[in-house]
């Protein structure tokens, strides 16, 4: 268990804030540039000798935002602005989203992605995490199974129906009383296949909790999922395409993601298993040709990418091998593909013989 930070309650952060914006008032006042220093955070580098050390958690290094810096004036107008917003909800006990404050000065903000820079700059400087500011996602992922839990005093019995899908708790901190009978949790790519294992009965027939963060997941899930992991202690694993983006979802479940490694301790789950789907699959279950697709120039590259993330060599070199192979194999196919075979095919005999048989890469 990896924990929770500490003095991230309002009272404190609102404290941390009315110090950092006094601190630029008496710098402005005293007719000094202010200059903000930003710890810097990485999950990965592309030192694969092992050598590195993103494993440790802690700063690789900071960054200084200062006035002095024609470039800097404008990131630092956009820091500060989205901060004052940040404090009003929390004086307020409300909840807003990225999408909310983007809108509050869109002619500042220009784009999203603006706004998403800042909310991390500021949790690095208060030394916190997104919904200890009040900022929350708008939920995406799904959640079935053999659960049942308390939500904000409102409790969801997924056991009554094992099959229907709930939606993953958008304020994972108000989530208590965590009750369940699975034997492991199961996390799945896509809602399609999702939906899929849902008509297929498979969260009754294998007494598990099936989540899906529906793509990349956003941060809900991924502390969802954690915060099951903690409480249950019960085996994960994941299924998701054989293809590059496949593969890059699966590595920000278990290591976290480059934009968010600040927090990447709280998110991650190091537990996961890769279930597949693999490229000697489409061998071992005689995929036919039709079912895949060659591997394009923006694949191959996304590819190579990632074989140079540190994390492969030093902890998952399996994990790597079977990217190496996708790459040489030139060819990439959709876990829907095995519906070759039957519509029931991945309930009925790839995942459970995959599951008892220990078919998984660690």
């Amino acid at each position: 268990m990896e924990g929770k930070r500490s003095n991230t309650q309002p009272l404190t952060l609102l404290r941390k804030i009315k110090g950092f914006t006094g601190s630029i008032v008496e710098d402005l006042a005293r007719g000094r540039a202010p200059t903000i220093y930003i710890d810097r955070f990485r999950n990965y580098c592309t030192d694969t000798s092992g050598n590195c050390s993103c494993s440790s958690d802690g700063s690789t290094g900071k960054e200084a935002i200062s006035l002095k810096r024609e470039c800097h004036a404008h990131r630092l107008d956009v820091l500060l602005r989205v901060l004052l917003i940040i404090q009003q909800l929390l004086q307020e006990s409300r909840h807003g989203s990225k999408r909310d404050i983007y809108y509050m000065h869109p002619t500042v903000f220009k784009e999203p992605s603006v706004v998403d820079r800042a909310i991390n700059d500021i949790c690095i400087l208060l030394q916190c995490s997104r919904h200890n500011l009040n900022v929350v996602s708008v939920g995406n992922g799904l959640v079935m199974g053999w659960l049942r839990y308390v939500e904000s005093g409102r409790k969801i019995d997924c056991i009554s129906n094992p099959n229907t899908a709930y939606p993953i708790p958008v304020h994972v901190e108000e989530v208590d009383d965590i009750i369940s009978v699975a034997q492991y949790v199961l996390v799945v790519e896509k809602e399609s296949v999702f939906q899929r294992l849902a008509n297929d009965q498979f969260g009754k027939r294998n007494r598990c909790i099936v989540i899906t963060g529906r793509g990349y997941p956003d941060v809900p899930t991924r502390r969802f999922l954690r915060l099951l992991v903690d409480k249950l202690h019960l085996p994960v694993y994941c299924l998701v395409d054989c293809d590059p983006y496949g593969f890059d979802i699966l590595t920000t479940y278990k290591f976290g993601s480059l934009q968010m490694a600040y927090d990447a301790k709280f998110l991650r789950v190091c537990e996961i298993q890769w279930l597949g789907v693999f490229i000697q699959d489409c061998d071992n279950y005689s995929i036919p040709q039709q079912c895949l697709l060659p591997l394009t120039a923006e694949d191959k590259r996304k590819v190579e990418a990632m074989l140079l993330r540190c994390y492969l060599q030093r902890e998952v070199p399996k994990w790597r091998f079977e990217l190496e192979l996708l790459l040489h194999k030139g060819v990439k196919f959709e876990i829907e593909a095995l519906s070759v075979h039957s519509l029931t095919f991945l309930s009925h005999e790839y995942l459970p013989s995959k599951i008892h048989s220990g078919g998984v890469v660690f």
